[in-house]
């Protein structure tokens, strides 16, 4: 019996086909907004808490998000305890943030901050101006013109360099 060859679009290689580059039809699901004709990509509840979903294009989805409401068909009672009960889940989280699990400190400053702090030689709870006096006194001890043939010196000012900027960014960003 005679090997009769098969028609292929990778003319030999089969890694040059990508995924998903079959010749069968692709079922695509159209927007449910009646009269639309867009693919339907974006899934929305029909009613709180359901499974069942409506499946709008982009620009349907935003019309329909816009006019959502979350708390619809309940009373002003009910959608106060709803609201309670869902933050009481996420509260918990935001209301420990000041026993800094994640690491020393009083949970004010990042892992970055903290290992800046200990470049220059600074205790974790140092204000600005600590920082920007032991940035200026290490960086005029091991500035390159001051120990021009100490290698190990450039390297601690470009230490200290960095450490400042750190600190620097960090606190422009809280006093903005």
């Amino acid at each position: 019996m005679a090997h009769r060859p098969i028609r292929s679009n990778d003319w030999g290689f089969p890694r040059w086909r990508g995924y998903g580059s079959g010749r069968e039809a692709k079922p695509v699901r159209l927007c449910d907004r009646h009269g639309c004709d867009k693919p339907g990509d974006c899934p929305a509840p029909k009613s709180p808490n359901s499974p069942d979903r409506w499946y709008f294009c982009q620009d349907h989805a935003a019309e329909y998000n816009r006019g959502w409401d979350y708390f619809q068909g309940l009373s002003a009672e009910e959608a106060a305890e709803r609201e309670r009960n869902e933050a009481r889940g996420a509260a918990g989280y935001e209301r420990s943030r000041h026993y800094a699990w994640a690491g020393p400190g009083d949970g004010t400053r990042s892992r970055d901050e903290r290992r800046a702090l200990e470049a220059l030689g600074l205790d974790e709870d140092a204000d600005f101006e600590a920082v920007r006096g032991a940035w200026r006194r290490l960086a005029k001890e091991n500035h390159p013109d001051v120990r021009p043939n100490d290698p190990q010196a450039a390297v601690r000012f470009q230490t200290v360099q960095a450490a400042y900027e750190v600190l620097r960014a960090a606190e422009e960003r809280r006093a903005a």
